[in-house]
């Protein structure tokens, strides 16, 4: 069966139809041998406006079992690169409408342009961020964010929370949930045997109890518990070293702790800097989240405002997404 990938085009006055139509552009060889579809599901007339003004071809609505087309959601263009409801409210139905037809089997798999957390309020729903909002709307509990960057993939046992309070929700269910998700999800990339490492929540892995006692208290006896039952998996190792080691290929993934801890070493890896201008010229990664019925993959960048518009931003992260939710997906299908 022909897969068929879902992108939501995200907030229409950010980079998401930009990129949503550049990465429709590129698969356009793939897409006429029949290898899998494209819909992208945003407003059509925030996609024209796009289009027209950076002279890219604009999908029409998606008819049976054309290789690229639209599934159209009501909306109006909006003010490039300003934070809008407008803009919230297309990101949030484009998400929703996603979700309805992966669930309903009509996408194999649903990617996401980035949306504005703070338009996406504006607009009345308020969701921390996508995984949150997926979580809601799929009817998922505790879900899981995984960062990739090629083979370097970190998931995350808190997010989006005070740093504070990350100690309390680091708790030993959850650490469980993420780590019993991010095995799962590498045998479902073709990784039979997993290696796995848990970041440490404090400096040295406490330096045994000076700098605190988490890791010995719950991280260790899950860590011996695991492999007591054959998994490969190990910690707590130091945040300052262990993404080193998974960079030199001892691990396949690590559990991270809390949010900057895993987004910094992928972001580093991801971002494509101006050696002349200092500017950022685009970024790799993929976020994926985990535990959902549905496969969702992302970019791992925002809206962009600044460059909205401009014709400039790359899709080379969309385009990672796009190949990393057919991955997922034809595991899942074999």
């Amino acid at each position: 069966m022909t897969a068929t990938i879902a992108i939501t085009v995200g907030d229409p006055a950010g980079v998401g139809p930009e990129i949503a139509l550049k990465a429709g552009r590129h698969f356009a060889p793939q897409l006429e041998t029949g290898a899998f579809r494209l819909r992208l599901i945003g407003s059509l007339a925030a996609l024209g406006e796009v289009a027209r003004s950076l002279d890219l071809p604009l999908p029409a609505v998606a008819q049976a079992d054309e290789p690229l087309g639209v599934w159209p959601i009501e909306g109006s263009a909006v003010a490039i690169g300003q934070v809008s409801a407008e803009g919230g409210s297309q990101a949030y139905k484009a998400v929703a409408e996603g979700v309805r037809r992966t669930m309903a089997g009509e996408a194999s798999a649903i990617v996401t342009a980035p949306l504005n957390k703070e338009s996406l309020h504006l607009a009345g729903h308020r969701f921390p961020g996508h995984t949150e909002l997926l979580a809601a709307l799929t009817g998922a509990r505790d879900s899981a964010m995984m960062l990739a960057h090629g083979s370097f993939r970190v998931s995350h046992v808190t997010t989006h929370i005070a740093l504070e309070d990350v100690p309390k929700r680091a708790t030993e269910p959850r650490m469980r949930r993420v780590l019993d998700l991010t095995i799962e999800a590498l045998k479902h990339l073709g990784i039979a045997a997993p290696r796995v490492a848990i970041a440490a929540l404090n400096p040295h892995a406490g330096e045994g109890g000076i700098f605190g006692t988490h890791d010995i208290r719950v991280t260790e006896p899950i860590v011996a518990d695991y492999r007591a039952r054959g998994h490969d998996v190990h910690g707590p190792v130091p945040g300052d070293t262990v993404f080193v080691k998974m960079r030199g290929g001892a691990y396949d993934a690590v559990v991270a702790m809390y949010h900057d801890q895993g987004h910094i070493p992928v972001k580093l890896l991801g971002f494509q800097i101006d050696p002349q201008t200092g500017k950022w010229l685009g970024l790799s990664g993929v976020n994926i989240t985990l535990g959902l019925p549905i496969v969702r993959t992302s970019v791992d960048h925002g809206t962009a405002f600044d460059i909205a518009g401009r014709g400039i931003a790359r899709e080379s992260s969309l385009i990672e997404a796009i190949d990393y939710a057919l991955s997922l997906t034809a595991e899942k299908a074999a």
